[in-house]
């Protein structure tokens, strides 16, 4: 994964694995109802210098000797603010694009991923004495491996329904 951090106070993260995918917002053992949230994986060199910048970052050790931590950064999706995020789905062969919005970005909890890239924003905190760094998605385009029927059927460009004329 590629990262920058923006004149603007921004991160891009370029070529980044996502997990724990819960766009809907759905309550769950570690997720109230209505919060929609990621989390992006990271390295230990990235996850050492966003956490000495106040990112909250969390780590989990190795389940098995020899095996690398686990590092991970979790990025709110929120639609309640004045800035709401950008998320882009692109087709892999057919490279259409689709702006998800919040009754939409759901689908991205189970979508095939290739590849993606994403700007987070960062805000900052301050609670009870304690302070950090929490992220918001900004953008996010979002790569997805295409059905192979979706493509074929993408690229005939006679207009006919690919069902028509067939006997019932």
């Amino acid at each position: 994964m590629q990262t920058k951090t923006n004149p603007n106070g921004t991160v891009t993260m370029e070529n980044a694995r996502i997990v724990f995918r819960n766009f809907a917002g759905l309550e769950g053992p570690y997720n109230q109802a209505g919060d929609r949230n990621f989390s992006v994986v990271l390295d230990d060199e990235l996850a050492d210098l966003m956490e000495s910048d106040g990112w909250n970052v969390k780590r989990k050790p190795p389940r098995e000797e020899g095996e690398d931590p686990f590092n991970h950064l979790q990025i709110t999706v929120g639609y309640k603010g004045r800035s709401t995020p950008r998320i882009v789905l692109i087709g892999s062969q057919t490279h259409k694009r689709t702006v998800l919005d919040q009754d939409t970005c759901d689908l991205v909890d189970w979508a095939d991923i290739q590849i993606v890239d994403l700007v987070i924003r960062p805000y900052s905190w301050s609670v009870n004495g304690k302070s950090g760094i929490k992220a918001y998605l900004k953008t996010m385009f979002v790569t997805i491996n295409e059905d192979p029927l979706e493509v074929k059927y993408a690229e005939d460009s006679s207009g006919q329904d690919p069902g028509e004329g067939l006997d019932e």
